[in-house]
């Protein structure tokens, strides 16, 4: 009876012991592993070719994204807030209510108003019959000319009456209108920032409005390039978050420089209609001007570095040698890189394990003199 409570005391023992020898073996094999390349003293890497590519100038930009359509909705008169319909991130169509001030008292102002045309038409279309009436007697020479000419002058009052009337209708729609505060477009809310309760003053802002499925970025670019920027070339850019560029197109440039005369201002129009861009991202990317030419060339992937000067390990004869080199903007997934020339091997994974003059082990890709 005494063994069955021992068996079930070694199982976890047996267990820990098997998975330490295991890690242990794991350990040494990769120790013997590291032992085995300093040995050699061959670092294993994989290599890419520098390819000759077709690139058309860039002109670098940096700027926001901004919505085209966009509007903050403010208070147009005194009052307090009665209704809020809406939430921030909520999707609204042209003309939605997205909240309302003093809203009953307008509604009667209207309602009245609507009233008041009602009766004055009743009596405007009463009399014009009294007065179409009068001028057939009138013709039968049953009444006298005065007696028409005081239904004609009837006719006219009430006719002027309901134009009054629908006077004050209209200016009783338009307070009301004033009263609520509509969405000029469909989008979504990006603000609200009133609650139900507040008391708001003409000119204070309310909702905030955009609608995301058309962006535009504003651009100061150096003045040397006025001359190479036109409407209608095309512009990529990356954003934070996302993994691939994003086009634009140019759709205004300045017809002056700015006041520091020394920038110029550029309008691009970026095409959204998933809404994966949000307005106020910050982006960079280049305008793509007219004309073409070669240059040596690597995927854009391999070149993490966002700025123009980097280094790179070249294959030569087994021997990683450092080149300093300078990195064009990304076009189609590729950089132009300047100071090497198509045809070299380039380290690619290993790069962080070499330095110049090291030895190297070329496991993947094409090696130097390869074909």
């Amino acid at each position: 009876m005494q063994k069955k409570p021992l068996l079930y005391a070694l199982v976890p023992v047996l267990v820990i012991a098997g998975a330490a020898t295991y890690h242990r073996s794991q350990r040494d094999a990769e120790l013997n592993h590291q032992s085995q390349v300093k040995a050699e003293g061959l670092v294993p890497v994989t290599l890419v070719t520098v390819q000759e590519r077709t690139f058309r100038p860039a002109v670098a930009f940096t700027g926001n994204l901004l919505a085209v359509n966009r509007a903050t909705l403010k208070a147009e008169i005194t009052g307090r807030v009665t209704r809020v319909l809406v939430h921030e991130g909520d999707s609204v169509a042209a003309g939605a209510v997205l909240g309302a001030i003093d809203e009953d008292d307008y509604v009667l102002g209207v309602q009245a108003a609507e009233a008041q045309v009602a009766q004055a038409q009743a009596q405007a279309l009463q009399a014009k019959r009294d007065y179409d009436r009068a001028e057939m007697l009138l013709a039968k020479r049953s009444i006298t000319r005065q007696a028409e000419q005081q239904a004609e002058t009837a006719l006219n009052a009430s006719q002027a009456a309901a134009q009054a009337a629908a006077s004050n209708l209209g200016m009783a729609r338009l307070r009301l209108k004033k009263a609520r505060l509509t969405s000029p477009f469909a989008g979504q809310v990006s603000q609200r920032l009133v609650q139900p309760g507040e008391m708001l003053a003409p000119g204070q802002p309310a909702f905030e409005v955009v609608d995301n499925r058309k962006l535009e970025i504003h651009a100061d670019l150096p003045a040397e390039v006025m001359t190479r920027v036109k409407v209608g070339q095309k512009a990529t850019f990356r954003a934070i978050g996302l993994d691939h560029q994003v086009e634009g197109r140019v759709t205004q440039v300045s017809p002056s420089l700015n006041p520091d005369g020394r920038t110029l201002r550029v309008r691009m129009e970026v095409s959204n209609p998933d809404g994966q861009l949000k307005g106020g991202l910050f982006v960079e990317g280049v305008i793509l001007a007219d004309g073409e030419q070669k240059k040596a060339s690597l995927p854009a992937t391999l070149l993490k570095a966002q700025d123009r000067d980097a280094e790179l390990y070249v294959d030569e004869g087994g021997i990683a040698r450092r080149h300093k080199v300078v990195l064009g903007p990304e076009q189609d997934g590729f950089r132009p890189v300047d100071g090497l020339v198509a045809g070299a091997q380039v380290v690619d994974e290993g790069k962080d394990l070499v330095s110049d003059g090291t030895r190297i082990r070329v496991v993947g890709g094409t090696p130097a003199g390869g074909k």
